[in-house]
């Protein structure tokens, strides 16, 4: 089993939690991503995500140019390791149900890790044990 290390997202945007709603969803939409990581005095302390504004503020009938991130962040955003496998980041997201988990290396953020870059890491590993598998079988 492969460890999520390779798919780490190591180069994320980082958003101060005193922004608003509306400056995160441009944020995202600027750069093509679908969350921020959050940060107080630069230490991270949650996310927010495409999810958040859809749910937090939009349904809620929240003024996105008023509401700030710290409002509506989640903050409970579970960590994982490097060295974890992607199966386990898998139960973890279904257990909090949610699509991204936070990767440290001790006390240091390191990243992120969202379900479509494990479902890329899982198909890979599938793909692999099928040619194997199929060598195996026509050797």
């Amino acid at each position: 089993m492969a460890t999520i290390s390779e798919k780490v997202e190591r180069q994320v945007v980082l958003l101060d939690e005193n922004k608003t709603a509306y400056e995160a969803a441009v944020l995202m939409c600027d750069k093509h991503i679908g969350s921020v990581v959050v940060t107080r005095a630069s230490k991270v302390i949650g996310l927010f995500t495409e999810r958040d504004l859809m749910h937090q503020v939009i349904q809620e009938r929240r003024n996105p140019d008023t509401v700030t991130i710290k409002e509506v962040m989640r903050a409970d955003v579970p960590r994982v390791v490097p060295d974890e496998t992607g199966e386990n980041c898998i139960e973890l997201m279904k257990q909090h149900k949610c699509r991204h988990l936070l990767v440290y290396d001790g006390e240091a953020f390191v990243g992120i890790i969202s379900l479509r870059h494990l479902l890329v890491l899982l198909l890979g590993e599938k793909e692999e044990l099928i040619r194997q598998l199929t060598k195996y079988v026509t050797n």
